[in-house]
Formats: structure tokens, sequence, C-alpha cells
């Protein structure tokens, strides 16, 4: 087995325990599932990431990837279910990543994607929508951390979905038992932070290069 091998094995570990620890955890079950997909054990995949859509059903990318999922375990019918509601769901909330991806899948199982408009409703009550759960809610005030991802954060992520990773992340610390005057505990801090405000490699790569 190769280090990297070694490494998604540990992941998947650490991601197991978080979900068996806390059931209700949506993001541990996302996390989890993307893991499980990256293995190639698709039908683990599938079904960690439906646990994750009825925990959080607001997440546009767990819809891509459990699509992906079920696609990947002969499960074409269940795909287009889940694809097709996800599709919607990104285009409503304007999440074309997502959006785009999905679209992609529905095509590759031979449905035509339909065309959704983004939603043109705001918030009555001076909040905004927090991207991650596509809920109104409390906007930061400032970047909780200097840098681009930090300022797609302020922008992106609501005060109190920020307030769940603080609560998540002294978990994945005492869990993990990260130390961080290293710098790899560093780094697994930051990939399950990103992680659990979906912000996947992707994005984070186009933040960081600006």
């Amino acid at each position: 087995m190769t280090s990297a091998q070694d490494d998604l094995e540990a992941r998947i570990q650490q991601f197991e325990n978080m979900a068996n620890a806390d059931p209700d955890n949506g993001m541990a079950h996302f996390s989890l599932g993307s893991a499980y997909l990256k293995a190639d054990r698709a039908a683990e995949a599938a079904r960690s990431l439906q646990r994750c859509i009825d925990l959080e059903p607001g997440m546009s990318k767990a819809y891509e990837l459990c699509g992906q999922a079920m696609i990947d375990a002969g499960w074409s019918d269940l795909a287009v279910e889940i694809l097709e509601t996800g599709h919607e769901l990104a285009g409503q909330r304007g999440d074309r990543l997502p959006q785009e991806a999905m679209a992609e899948l529905l095509v590759s199982l031979g449905r035509e994607p339909k065309e959704i408009q983004a939603s043109q409703e705001q918030p009555t009550d001076g909040s905004f929508t927090c991207k991650r759960t596509g809920r109104s809610g409390t906007k930061l005030h400032d970047p909780p951390f200097k840098g681009s991802v930090g300022e797609w954060i302020m922008e992106n992520i609501s005060a109190e979905t920020w307030r769940e990773w603080i609560g998540q992340g002294t978990k994945v610390i005492n869990e993990l038992r990260l130390d961080f005057s290293k710098e790899q505990d560093q780094d697994t801090y930051d990939q399950h932070m990103r992680e659990f405000l979906g912000i996947d490699q992707e994005l984070h790569d186009k933040l960081t290069k600006q």
C-alpha cells in the first residue's frame, strides 16, 4: 500500500469515528462519503452522502458526489433522482460548479438537465443566505483569518455556520490530538475546516491563486 493510500485509509478511519460518535453530524457523513469515493468504495460513499443529504438538504456538493457514487455503484435510477433534485437545488441557489457537474452526470445517464433559474428571493430581515447550508443567517463582520480563503468565508458563510465549525473544529483537535506547533497538524485542521464549509479543492486552488 502506498503512502497516499495509507493516508486515505487513516482519514476514512477518522471520519468513521466522527460519524459514529455524532450520527447527526452532516459534515462528518459528507467527509466520510467523500473519502469513500476517493477510495473507490462507491456503495459506502453513496450511503454516507445520502445520510449527509438527509441531515443537510441544502448542500449542493453532497448531491453531486452522491450521484457520482451511485453511478459508480451501478445504481443509475437512484443516481438520476438524486442528481435531478441536486441540479435544481444548485441552480436555485446559484451554485454553478456543482450544478454544471451534475448536468454532465445527468447527460452521461441519457437525461437532459432542466433549465433552472436562480432564485431571486432576497432575505427580508437584513440577513443573507449561507452558501453551505442554504439558510438565512448573519453575515460575519470580518474575515475569520487573513487571506483569500478568509475573505471568501466572510462573503459566503454565515456567522451561525462558522460557530458550528468552531465547535466541530474543537472535536477534530481533541479526537485527532492535533498539535498546532506542527505544520502537518495545522494542515489537517485546515483540511477539515474546508470540508466542513464546502470549500472543495477546485475552489481552494482558485482562491489561493488569486
